[in-house]
């Protein structure tokens, strides 16, 4: 039922499915998975800090979008690879900028430069297909 509400929450009710409780049933669900996690660095590092999770949730949105744009999503199994193979690429980008020698106090802009690259990249590609296609039918002629 919790899938079905985040698939199509029109036809989960009209199946009879409660999908107000289900959003917060998953709401619940992952914030409680969050806090767990939390937990467990916290257990493992001995303290915790305010600023210890801020850009992980950048990063992550990093390699999900890098991970979408470059390799695509077909289903659910191509999905989490696509999600495994743009966590490896952004950290792969990452090495190579501070192998170059960026200063790490530029990660953040680095990083929102790379999301706003991979954000564009699809329609960049939708916007030189008719150009290719232009371009071949002329040769043709």
């Amino acid at each position: 039922a919790l899938r079905a509400t985040g698939n199509n929450p029109q036809m989960a009710r009209a199946q009879g499915i409660n999908t107000k409780t289900m959003i917060i049933l998953g709401l619940l669900i992952s914030n409680g998975l969050v806090g767990f996690s939390g937990a467990l660095i916290a257990q493992s590092q001995s303290f915790a800090d305010v600023q210890m999770g801020i850009g992980s949730i950048v990063i992550g949105l990093a390699s999900v979008i890098i991970g979408e744009v470059l390799f695509g999503t077909r289903n659910f199994f191509n999905y989490l690879i696509s999600l495994v193979l743009g966590a490896i690429t952004y950290r792969i980008i990452i090495a190579l900028v501070l192998k170059m020698g960026m200063p790490a106090t530029d990660l953040k802009l680095f990083t929102a430069l790379t999301v706003a690259i991979a954000l564009a990249l699809p329609i960049f590609k939708d916007y030189l297909r008719p150009l290719k296609k232009s371009t071949e039918e002329e040769q043709k002629c």
